[in-house]
């Protein structure tokens, strides 16, 4: 699939020349293991020019698609059909597999094996997949992005370890291929920097300035502008290696303690696992909201999910409480937890952001934002990683993060009656029985409530106790 398709057996070529059938078997092939809809088909085949009888031709195509492949490739699965490949026997998903096992490579600074994979990674690419395919045009571009970050993370691998010189001649051609991706213009800059060629890195700063400008009236985002101030300063941290990739990996772990006692809540956290599992096959949402009124327990539930899940991101737990700060100064805290000198904190907003970003994109991690006002107090605090997860805590529904980052909301109720009698039972302790009622009907199933009430019987308790002694 990594250029022109071919089907091979026995490194035979199968021949399927009809376009309709190549555009079926590629849709097929693309979501594999999972069921592709009759419509999706039609819609792949046709895009939005469909005759009356598509679905009568599509049956067609797969029996003849059957035919060449033989039987039990293509199965039957409502709505529509399904392959399932094995592991190897797709380049693309092989090529998947070999991204990810980088990752885990690199996370563990074992940088020359993660280079080693992203080479045979990219090694598989033949060309430009599905051309004449236009229903397929935005999983072409998914493709296409994938090919190219892997490209990205592989030079920034190499000029860590050292191989500027040898990376120049391979990002000065990405830079002609893709003008507008700044991160290529950065890697570029920085492994002239550290080649000798200082006036070269200047220059390509220059040239991208300019060609911003001229194509599309912007001036360079603040990562290349923050780079290039570092140049022109001759700064030395850009000669040596940043202290996360120097030595050991900075994990930072900066959750707080679990809220304890903890009862139910089980289909908030099984919600939660489904929404923010790292996952390289599927499309995830980054960050969840979790919204309701003070004191119904947002907080302690996603304490208790962060911690039980805290496995699934090796590279680090954020937290920060947003009720008292502003996003820069949590910034500058997370950039220092992460292992950035303070000395190369830039002191402008945007630029930590760009940092923060930068930090993170290569990272599995979860951030804990406790107690949010508004969308404009996260979204600078979001992590630049597809495999980090945020976890939103707030009063306001944040109307605004979900429609600009496509962020998944759970709304917070209270309690059920079984689990607030069990933790008003657990709080309430030797209270006894008319002490758990007292609590349940004055808390309404607010956790906060409870545990407010239940200190206050502890408080009259322990002064009853003391005075009678």
């Amino acid at each position: 699939m990594l250029g022109p398709m071919q089907v091979l057996r026995d490194g035979a070529e199968l021949r399927i020349c009809a376009s309709r059938e190549l555009a079926i078997l590629a849709s097929l092939v693309l979501n594999a293991g999972r069921a592709v809809s009759v419509d999706r088909l039609i819609e792949t085949v046709w895009t939005e020019s469909a005759p009356p009888s598509a679905r009568r031709q599509i049956a067609i195509c797969v029996s003849r698609l059957r035919r060449v492949l033989g039987a039990g490739v293509i199965e039957t699965s409502s709505p529509g059909y399904l392959i399932r490949p094995a592991p190897d026997s797709i380049d693309w998903l092989r090529f998947q597999s070999l991204v990810a096992r980088s990752r885990g490579e690199a996370a563990g600074k074992n940088r020359e094996q993660a280079v080693r994979l992203l080479r045979e990674a990219l090694a598989l690419w033949r060309g430009n997949p599905f051309e004449d395919i236009r229903g397929l045009r935005y999983d072409v571009a998914r493709m296409e992005e994938s090919r190219l970050e892997a490209a990205e993370a592989c030079l920034e691998l190499e000029i860590e370890l050292g191989h500027h010189h040898e990376v120049i001649p391979e990002l000065l051609a990405l830079v002609a291929e893709h003008p507008f991706r700044e991160r290529v213009r950065a890697q570029l800059m920085l492994a002239q920097y550290r080649a000798g060629r200082r006036a070269d890195a200047l220059r390509a700063y220059q040239e991208t300035r300019r060609y911003l400008r001229d194509q599309i009236g912007l001036e360079p985002g603040p990562a290349l502008r923050h780079l290039h101030e570092r140049i022109l300063r001759d700064e030395s941290g850009l000669m040596r290696q940043p202290a996360h990739r120097a030595g050991a990996v900075v994990v930072p772990s900066q959750l707080p303690p679990r809220v304890l006692p903890f009862v139910g809540r089980g289909e908030e956290l099984a919600a939660l696992d489904a929404v923010l599992r790292p996952d390289p096959e599927t499309a995830l949402p980054g960050t969840t909201v979790l919204s309701g009124p003070a004191g119904i327990g947002k907080t302690a539930l996603a304490l208790r999910w962060a911690h039980d899940r805290a496995g699934w991101f090796p590279d680090g737990h954020l937290f920060a409480d947003l009720e008292e700060t502003e996003p820069a100064a949590v910034l500058g805290r997370f950039l220092r937890a992460l292992g950035v000198p303070r000395a190369d904190i830039p002191a402008d907003r945007d630029e930590k952001v760009a940092l923060f970003r930068s930090w993170t994109a290569r990272r599995r991690m979860v951030v804990v934002l406790d107690g949010a006002r508004d969308a404009a107090q996260v979204l600078p605090l979001l992590p630049g990683g597809a495999d980090c997860r945020v976890i939103v805590t707030s009063t306001d529904p944040l109307d605004e993060l979900v429609a600009r980052q496509g962020a998944h909301r759970e709304f917070v109720r209270p309690l059920a009656a079984e689990a607030a009698r069990e933790l008003a039972g657990l709080l309430a302790g030797p209270a006894g029985a008319q002490a758990v009622t007292d609590l349940l009907a004055h808390s309404s199933g607010n956790p906060l409530r409870l545990r407010m009430g239940a200190a206050r019987i502890r408080s009259l308790a322990g002064s009853v106790t003391s005075g009678t002694g």
